[in-house]
């Protein structure tokens, strides 16, 4: 795997403890959110602190926008300092190292194909290996869309307040396994929407909760639609120290992928992340396997850029007013589109592991929803391609104790590649 390593790391007192920052990327712009992050680092005083090191992993996915390996390596000078290490793996580094576990007899190659494989479980499975195997203490995945800043609206006008994530995750990181922060900006998919005779609000929020998971509410998701799919910052959080934690809801402790913290000084206590093949829900089903871990949730804030409609936010240009997103365009439309088949793809296999007893019947209540909604959806929207959700729904439904299965086999596999690093120590 390549790595390149700075005078600084030379120099390093053996007594700092190793931070991994992890990206899971494939945007052009990701040069972009890096450096706005380490100079963050820099402003916290992270970059110069005699107790961490600083090491950035960076997994990377040329086919995702027709990318080229140097958007992701060659980093300007002034951000190169600020690092102690830098690891970068393409899919070149990654089957360099599937092929040497399969050559130590560690796993098979199709066993190690389930771990790291393609999609977005399995890059962020390597950046979390890549860490253990270079001796990580923590690790904070970033996600390449995500800024270290906060809005909040007051009076009908924005404000906006730095985030020091990396800083507030390693004050409480060492009493957990896993801590993770908040979100603020565009975290839903869902446009802004009108409800009318062609889609009442009641049959919206049968669509939504027939594929939506159990830690959304429809009350929250009113106000958000009726806001144009707007989050704010909680002023009541930005402006405490308070750490909650992490509360399990039907032997789930549901997490975020990004701005979240894991605690790598006992690789025993790790999971790696998995989705079913084609689906997301990565984080999701980390959440599942979090019973006997400590999960807190920290005060720190990230804005979601989900729609890439404020990239100049790094460059200094603050709007005073966020625009709602509408439905006004088919990029909207289909991203909100891939996000209802992203998570209907999920949710048989996220039932089966959290409420196995109804299962059945939740799905049959899922598609009779289904057939009553999905002609207002797509006349809405302007489309008959929702139809596919509930082709989608029967699919992964067929399918799900084959993925069950994976999912037990993942982690077992898992568990043998952590076994293997020990070893080599």
């Amino acid at each position: 795997m390549r790595k390149s390593f700075t005078g600084r790391e030379a120099s390093m007192k053996e007594e700092k403890a190793k931070v991994g920052i992890g990206f899971a990327t494939g945007r052009r712009y990701f040069q972009r959110v890096l450096r706005s992050y380490v100079y963050n680092w820099k402003e916290s005083r992270l970059v110069d602190s005699e107790k961490y090191s600083l090491n950035l992993f960076v997994a990377y996915d040329l086919s995702y926008r027709n990318t080229k390996k140097s958007h992701y390596t060659q980093l300007s000078s002034s951000v190169d300092e600020m690092l102690d290490s830098k690891c970068f793996i393409g899919q070149e580094e990654v089957e360099e190292e599937k092929k040497s576990l399969v050559k130590e007899g560690v796993v098979s190659s199709e066993e190690v194909s389930l771990v790291f494989g393609k999609g977005y479980a399995s890059q962020r499975n390597i950046v979390l290996y890549s860490a253990l195997k270079n001796h990580v203490d923590y690790l904070l995945y970033l996600d390449d869309d995500e800024y270290p800043v906060a809005v909040t609206d007051k009076l009908g006008s924005t404000s906006w307040i730095g985030q020091h994530v990396l800083k507030t995750h390693l004050k409480n990181i060492d009493r957990a396994d896993i801590t993770y922060g908040h979100h603020c900006g565009y975290i839903s998919p869902i446009p802004s929407i009108e409800f009318s005779t062609t889609l009442p609000e009641d049959t919206f929020r049968l669509f939504i909760g027939a594929i939506s998971n159990d830690i959304v509410k429809w009350e929250t998701l009113k106000k958000l639609i009726k806001a144009g799919g707007v989050s704010y910052a909680d002023p009541e959080i930005l402006n405490s120290d308070d750490v909650v934690e992490v509360p399990e809801i039907k032997h789930a402790k549901f997490i975020s992928g990004s701005n979240l913290c894991l605690n790598l000084k006992d690789p025993g206590r790790l999971f790696p992340f998995y989705n079913p093949p084609d689906a997301r829900g990565e984080d999701t089903f980390l959440s599942t396997c979090l019973s006997e871990r400590k999960v807190l949730r920290v005060p720190c804030y990230a804005f979601h850029n989900a729609f890439s409609t404020y990239n100049h936010i790094l460059m200094g240009v603050l709007p005073t007013k966020l625009r709602p997103i509408v439905a006004d365009s088919k990029e909207i439309v289909r991203r909100f589109y891939r996000s209802c088949i992203g998570w209907i793809r999920y949710k048989p296999l996220l039932l089966y592991i959290t409420d196995r007893d109804r299962y059945s019947e939740t799905i049959e209540e899922m598609k009779t929803s289904l057939k009553r909604t999905l002609p207002a959806i797509s006349a809405h929207f302007g489309t008959e391609s929702f139809f596919n959700i509930s082709k989608e729904l029967n699919k992964y439904h067929r399918l799900v104790e084959k993925h069950y299965d994976q999912f037990a086999r993942v982690k077992r596999i898992w568990s043998n590649i952590c076994s293997y690093l020990r070893e080599i120590d």
